[in-house]
């Protein structure tokens, strides 16, 4: 097998020589003509049932060539054979909740914390399910006959804690494990080689890279990829081509990407572990770009005042971006369950982009003295 930096370049791109072509073909299209309406009628029967048809695409709701190729692609550096494409991260969230409803197994078994917006739709109940939150000790005795699915993101969206994936796989015992690997992307961990059997990443972040593309996206084997491809033909939540487009162009850089703002974030790790005003900092064993820290400041004025750093939701940009995780990506979930989530009002997040190291420590420096003055 090839090496991460070399499936990153060439997943999804393996057929363009024999296309004569170097950049990755865009289909803008929305709709595919054909005089053959009797074989249309055929295949929208196949589409329908979740199933892949070879032949040329009929709808852009329902598949498209750029599209395939980003799924292909993701599969690949996750170790799937397939992955199905989504519009947002909270679109293929939602596909998958969908699926055990549709499967007459609506509830759900998920570890907290997880990313504000999932919180939500499965506490909320909206889409038919209902969720028992649990701890990875207790998971295994939160398992119902009815259990569709065990949710869980490691690291942890916005604390960075950690689960062990092969345990928790394991307590899972028949029902599938989907894992949020955002955080960690196929460079850091591939949850599907521990037992994990779906893996969601809003591809909206690290994936694309840039802050300029939202997507999601689920990689997992083929029966779960039918039932998704179903859920998708349904409620038309597609990933648009462009975006495809980007998001292979984004994977072609992500284990560089990756690489630099996991060291970048190291340095900061260890100075912010040592800066008085500092109360706590949450880093991954694994590494990676994105650090929590807790101060003894105003965390409101740690935000007004950087400077370098983009005060901004979301994450694994080139720049850095730094956010209020209670007054932000989790501000919908109930404030007791955020705080049992140990997501303190305290808590600043931090996504750590490309640049020098000194310039960003410089710039949090003085945006933490002026949040003890704020105090």
């Amino acid at each position: 097998m090839s090496a991460m930096r070399t499936r990153a370049v060439h997943a999804g791109r393996d057929d363009l020589a024999d296309l004569g072509v170097h950049a990755v073909p865009l289909d803008l299209s929305t709709t595919y003509p054909s005089r053959d309406s009797r074989d249309e009628a055929r295949r929208i029967d196949v589409f329908a049932t979740g199933a892949v048809d070879p032949g040329t695409p009929i709808y852009g709701r329902i598949s498209n060539p750029t599209v395939e190729r980003f799924e292909e692609a993701l599969a690949e550096l996750e170790g799937f054979d397939q992955a199905v494409a989504f519009a947002s991260g909270m679109a293929a969230v939602s596909a998958c909740l969908l699926a055990c409803v549709a499967k007459g197994k609506p509830h759900v078994v998920a570890v907290r914390p997880v990313y504000g917006s999932t919180d939500h739709v499965l506490s909320s109940g909206l889409l038919g399910t209902e969720v028992t939150w649990a701890s990875p000790e207790s998971l295994a005795a939160a398992l119902r006959p009815e259990t569709g699915l065990v949710f869980v993101e490691t690291p942890a969206n916005p604390t960075l804690r950690e689960v062990d994936i092969a345990a928790l796989a394991e307590a899972c015992g028949e029902v599938p494990l989907l894992v949020d690997n955002t955080f960690a992307t196929p460079v850091l961990q591939q949850p599907g080689r521990h037992g994990a059997g779906l893996v969601l990443h809003s591809a909206t972040k690290f994936l694309g890279g840039h802050g300029d593309v939202m997507g999601g996206v689920v990689a997992c084997g083929a029966e779960e990829a039918a039932r998704l491809r179903q859920i998708r033909f349904a409620t038309g939540g597609i990933l648009h081509p462009l975006a495809a487009y980007l998001l292979l162009r984004g994977l072609s850089t992500l284990p560089l990407r990756v690489a630099a703002a996991s060291a970048t974030a190291a340095e900061l790790v260890t100075r912010l572990r040592a800066h008085p005003r500092v109360r706590a900092v949450h880093y991954p064993a694994l590494g990676g770009p994105l650090v929590a820290f807790e101060i003894d400041g105003d965390p409101h004025a740690v935000i007004g005042s950087v400077r370098l750093a983009t005060p901004a939701v979301s994450l694994g940009s080139v720049d850095t971006l730094i956010q209020h995780p209670a007054s932000i990506s989790h501000r919908i979930v109930g404030e007791e369950d955020r705080h049992d989530a140990g997501i303190t009002d305290q808590l600043l997040r931090m996504s750590v982009g490309l640049e020098d190291v000194e310039d960003l420590w410089n710039d949090l420096e003085q945006a933490l003295k002026t949040s003890w003055r704020a105090c």
